[in-house]
């Protein structure tokens, strides 16, 4: 049985207010051409499909018709609930997505419920596949065990209601001696490395050990972790990370998905297919003449620049025409000088000129910029009038 990996799509993710929805559709397109060259029989989608729970409308049409071309490809389709996801609108949705061989799960439901499904491919290879969705904290500790008990005690709670539900969803596996055993599930894992671009308040408080994977499993595909790899579990356990750079913060540089061949009674074989549709993040710094003879060789890369110089009017704006594509510009005081501090000013002493007042500003900030201050001054007479000391 071929199954394929991913996770984290984040469709309709910003970066500074600039929309990534064709990016999302590129990517998307080169995950279904992946289904449907490699011929699989499974597609497995870990969880926060949308960026947001109040998904827009394109961002919906982007993840819909991306499952429904995924689910043409022959394969069927499993789609678990994120921290992103809005559950209740996934569950809705639910029996319409059946109709396009797609299965979804909002909530943790116990095996015969919902939370384990069964999958014969057309070839005959049976699999058995437990679904664990995002599980929140709130579910498990109570508003009572936060007056009552210690950070530790809350976190030991969570990793034992997790553990529990595992060994339930993977009950089954004990007896399924002729089906590929998996489970799909979105989580953070003890050891697991982040990518930078995570919720933080999702990754450092919600967290399970690796030994809550059975070995009677022969794949556990994790979803919640955007870099892609292997967690030391006793059965093959991986994060397919997310398919393009979603943030500045991230700190690597693999995007993909993962193709699983595996069969009953036998070890998964894991192999990485790279992605190449989303665009890349750049962080690029040094003083002004430095930044400008970059130009020309960033491509169509978003760039975070660092700009080692004392500010300056309209500085940033000069980036942004030698950049098109700088999302983020910062104006950072060159070593040893004093714009990133903060004057101390005694109230007693802010009365007289306006005008002199800024300058003073100006020189306690270590900006030596004559044009930024006449500036203040044409602004100040503009809604003052000439006899700026109105505003004292």
């Amino acid at each position: 049985m071929k199954i394929l990996h991913t996770a984290d799509w984040h469709v309709g993710k910003t970066l500074r207010g600039r929309s990534r929805a064709d990016e999302h559709r590129a990517v998307l397109d080169e995950i279904v051409g992946i289904a449907e060259r490699e011929s699989v029989d499974l597609v497995l989608v870990a969880g926060d499909q949308f960026d947001s729970a109040v998904p827009s409308p394109e961002s919906e049409q982007i993840v819909y018709d991306a499952l429904r071309r995924l689910a043409g490809t022959g394969a069927h389709v499993v789609v678990i609930a994120g921290n992103h996801d809005n559950p209740r609108r996934l569950q809705a949705l639910a029996p319409l997505l059946r109709l396009a061989n797609v299965t979804t799960a909002s909530f943790v439901t116990p095996p015969d419920g919902g939370g384990v499904v069964h999958h014969t491919t057309a070839s005959g290879e049976k699999a058995c596949i437990a679904l664990f969705p995002f599980q929140s904290k709130r579910g498990i500790v109570k508003a009572a065990d936060l007056m009552e008990h210690d950070p530790d005690e809350h976190q030991k709670s969570y990793h034992d209601r997790c553990r529990r539900i595992a060994e339930k969803l993977c009950e089954p596996f004990e007896s399924a001696t002729d089906t590929v055993n998996l489970l799909v599930a979105h989580l953070t894992v003890v050891g697991s490395e982040t990518g930078g671009g995570e919720r933080t308040t999702h990754i450092f408080d919600y967290y399970v050990p690796a030994d809550i994977f059975p070995v009677t499993a022969h794949y556990v595909a994790l979803g919640h972790i955007h870099k892609p790899q292997a967690i030391g579990a006793s059965c093959p356990s991986w994060y397919a990370g997310s398919p393009l750079a979603l943030d500045f913060g991230e700190t690597h540089d693999e995007h993909g998905v993962l193709v699983i061949e595996a069969a009953a009674g036998s070890p998964a074989e894991v192999r990485r297919i790279p992605l190449e549709s989303g665009r890349r993040l750049r962080t690029v710094s040094g003083r002004a003449h430095e930044i400008a003879a970059m130009e020309g060789t960033t491509g169509d890369d978003f760039l975070r620049v660092e700009i080692d110089e004392a500010p300056s009017p309209g500085l940033a704006d000069r980036v942004r025409e030698i950049f098109p594509h700088a999302v983020d510009v910062t104006i950072r005081s060159p070593e040893g000088g004093r714009g990133d501090v903060r004057p101390e000013v005694d109230p007693a002493t802010l009365r007289g000129d306006p005008g002199k007042l800024f300058r003073q500003y100006l020189e306690e900030a270590g900006v030596q910029d004559e044009a930024l201050a006449r500036l203040f001054d044409e602004l100040l007479e503009a809604h003052y009038g000439p006899d700026s000391n109105a505003a004292a």
